[in-house]
């Protein structure tokens, strides 16, 4: 039987008060910049091929496949929207990720997401920028942020050229034992991003906003390569001290580089013993049909929630916070 206390939910009217407000400050930002909103379906055949994100399957007796998938993001489909003629568009969803339970992660959240037509990567950084500094009280933190590249970062904090790296320095410098080295083996970027989460991101300023942009374009995930140096994605990320706040690309619009960056994500689960699953054809139809260029913006709203009210748990910002099964 179930503790007779867990019937109460997690959070409060104050920060039911609260969310309200961030939520209303975020589509105040899209209103005043013209961003239309739009919803589109949680629910589908396909999954993300991505093997550092796991969908959530949901089995059901619709059509012939009884698997579907919640989405992890409103990406595919709010592109699909683009390919259809949609002008600047967001959207404020739950999505949902398999695995993704403790004090920053939770398997159910809620993920502002939004595109720019014709946008540079300077451009939808600023636009990211705008966009917290219009949600967070500028009382609550300095709104001024300290831009590096991904290479920068590694040089200055942990003394690493990661184009240039190898497999074995990297692994000295988090003083890998032999277990660690025999799980992650010779996979260069779980290695840099080991050094990225454990020797880097702890030294950003607490009470700054620090960018990091064009990763290595083994780290591209949907964006494009850079036009002055195909080694770089155009791609970057926004924290507040060891806080992911954003994740932005100006994304890839072709469909033929699309479709191998999926077969290669196919290939990487394959190696890891994780869940092959069905391609989203009907996104790379639709960027066949053309995606025109753009760029976009994810952030999970809780963690904003988070930092606004003070609390150093996202489960406390929940009104209910996923319980593990007793």
């Amino acid at each position: 039987m179930a503790d007779s206390a867990q019937w109460r939910p997690a959070s409060g009217p104050d920060t039911a008060r609260l969310r309200a407000e961030l939520l209303d400050r975020a589509r105040l930002y899209f209103d005043e910049n013209d961003v239309l909103a739009v919803d589109t379906p949680a629910l589908s055949t396909f999954a993300i091929s991505d093997p550092n994100i796991e969908s959530i399957t949901v089995m059901s007796g619709l059509g012939q496949n009884s698997h579907n998938f919640l989405h992890t993001s409103p990406e595919y489909c709010m592109k699909r929207l683009l390919c259809a003629g949609y002008p600047d568009i967001y959207q404020m969803c739950k999505v949902f990720r398999d695995n993704e339970v403790g004090q920053f992660h939770q398997p159910e959240f809620t993920m502002i997401e939004w595109y720019r037509l014709n946008f540079s990567l300077d451009q939808i950084i600023d636009d990211a920028l705008g966009f917290l500094g219009k949600v967070f009280d500028k009382d609550h933190l300095n709104l001024s942020a300290t831009k590096l590249t991904y290479r920068d970062a590694l040089q200055k904090y942990a003394d690493c050229d990661p184009l240039n790296a190898s497999v074995e320095s990297l692994s000295a410098m988090v003083n890998a034992d032999e277990s660690l080295i025999l799980s992650i083996g010779d996979n260069k970027d779980m290695w840099l991003d080991l050094i990225l989460s454990q020797l880097v991101v702890p030294c950003f300023d607490t009470d700054e906003l620090t960018v990091v942009s064009h990763y290595p374009i083994s780290q591209a995930a949907l964006a494009r390569r850079c036009p002055k140096n195909d080694e770089l994605a155009d791609r970057f990320e926004i924290f507040l001290g060891t806080h992911e706040l954003a994740n932005g690309y100006v994304e890839l619009t072709n469909a033929a580089e699309q479709r191998q960056r999926f077969n290669r994500d196919q290939t990487v689960r394959q190696s890891r013993d994780l869940p092959v699953r069905p391609l989203d054809e009907s996104l790379l139809a639709a960027m066949q049909h053309g995606l025109p260029a753009c760029a976009g913006v994810a952030i999970g709203f809780d963690r904003l929630l988070m930092i606004a009210a003070g609390k150093n748990d996202i489960r406390q910002v929940q009104t209910f916070a996923y319980q593990e099964p007793q």
